[in-house]
């Protein structure tokens, strides 16, 4: 008998560390023994004989097709992604919403019913309010940090959960293991957007869901070049739920974007685990300063939900969302005397972005409604980049004095 060496183990790459991974995993080499990636800018293929294509589409040879069923370098991302989340297979798609509509949309039909969280994305809202409905799915909306209202919403017919933790703009933090469980005793799937809390931070599949949902835009690429999203599961769940939902609707991540997001991973830890540390660090600042009337960042251990921050997240993440006086006329104030920090939609970028929730992100909603997911007109989201943590404190302290004219604070 051989005996097995160190080496031999390091040949799976079920035994790399994380960060190992995101550099050599999924990786499929071409016949020219390219040390980078390659990019298979292709969008479809050639068959040595029409036996052979037959073949392909019966499926009794395995290989590609169409570029949009399947690409050599979006399914290189599609497996590095699963080393990285711990999932057994994965679909890349165009955008984070194309994947959110997917991961729920495939699986669901008419007569079927969704239990979800309230505190959304307001794309995803739209998704769960609006579209849903459409195609005869309906939908509950609970507060998701209530587990009695998760549990009170279920009917007979509830097929899927569906929540983001932590949440747009507010930073909740909800149970994903007990809402898994509630899920589950029920006979339905939760589906988790894990996009503020990126890979790195949290695993969602390993509390419990069933499906973890990425705007690939965010954290992945990180660096505002390029859009995309990826469903993550299960093979049977990808399989019977979204490999011909995918197909024949056609919402592929271009492989471009893929090849951009496979050299974008070999750096997500380092990226991310800096902005997690200048978050804190700016967050712990903020929520002293005079000029902010309420600080939310998942890492202090003020937030509502500190003990399961603790116990599911291995760090607080690259978002703090605070207050300021003055209401809209405050916070704009404030996004418009910044110097370094610019204002935009995104996050999760190596710039440092700063968003005002009621007037964009969140803008379609009623005030009615904005204030149940508890975005006021005077909060804002600061997305935390790469750059020196005392620039962006210097930049955050001088645009806060701008509350300091007269007036404008006590309005």
């Amino acid at each position: 008998m051989t005996k097995k060496t160190p080496g031999d183990a390091l040949k799976d790459p079920k035994n790399w560390r994380e960060a190992t991974r995101l550099i050599h995993g999924g990786t499929l080499r071409s016949q020219f023994g390219e040390t980078s990636e390659a990019l298979f800018l292709t969008q479809g293929f050639v068959y040595d004989t029409a036996e052979a294509a037959e073949a392909r589409f019966n499926g009794q040879d395995p290989g590609f097709i169409y570029s949009r069923y399947s690409n050599p370098t979006v399914a290189m991302f599609e497996e590095r992604m699963c080393l990285l989340e711990g999932a057994e297979a994965a679909r890349a798609t165009a955008s984070g919403m194309a994947a959110v509509t997917a991961a729920l949309l495939g699986q669901l039909r008419a007569g079927d019913h969704v239990v979800s969280a309230r505190a959304l994305f307001g794309s995803c809202l739209y998704v769960v309010e609006d579209l849903l409905p459409r195609f005869g799915v309906a939908a509950t909306l609970v507060d998701g940090a209530d587990l009695a209202q998760w549990e009170a919403a279920v009917r007979p017919e509830t097929k899927a959960f569906f929540l983001e933790s932590p949440t747009n703009p507010s930073l909740d933090v909800y149970d994903i293991e007990a809402i898994a469980a509630i899920a589950h005793r029920h006979g339905a799937r939760l589906v988790v957007d894990n996009v503020f809390a990126s890979p790195i931070l949290q695993k969602p599949l390993q509390l419990g869901a069933d499906c973890t949902v990425y705007s690939t835009t965010k954290h992945i690429d990180g660096q505002g070049r390029c859009l995309g999203g990826i469903i993550l599961s299960s093979r049977e769940f990808i399989d019977t739920h979204m490999q011909t939902f995918l197909r024949q609707t056609g919402p592929a991540l271009s492989p471009f974007n893929a090849w951009v997001m496979l050299k974008s991973l070999e750096t997500l830890p380092l990226r991310v685990n800096h902005q997690a540390a200048s978050a804190a660090r700016i967050a712990d600042v903020l929520a002293e300063h005079p000029n902010v009337t309420r600080l939310t960042y998942p890492g202090r251990p003020d937030h509502p939900q500190a003990a399961i921050v603790r116990r599911q997240m291995k760090g607080g993440g690259t978002v703090v969302t605070f207050e300021v006086p003055g209401g809209k006329a405050g916070a704009f104030a404030v996004a418009n005397a910044l110097s370094i920090i610019k204002i935009s939609n995104n996050l999760g970028d190596a710039k440092s972005i700063i968003t005002h929730p009621a007037t964009t992100t969140h803008q379609r909603l009623t005030p009615e409604a904005r204030a149940k997911m508890g975005i006021s007109d005077g909060m804002l989201r600061l997305s935390v980049g790469l750059e020196d943590a005392d620039d962006l404190l210097t930049d955050l302290t001088q645009a806060l004095a701008a509350l300091a004219r007269p007036g404008l604070a006590a309005e």
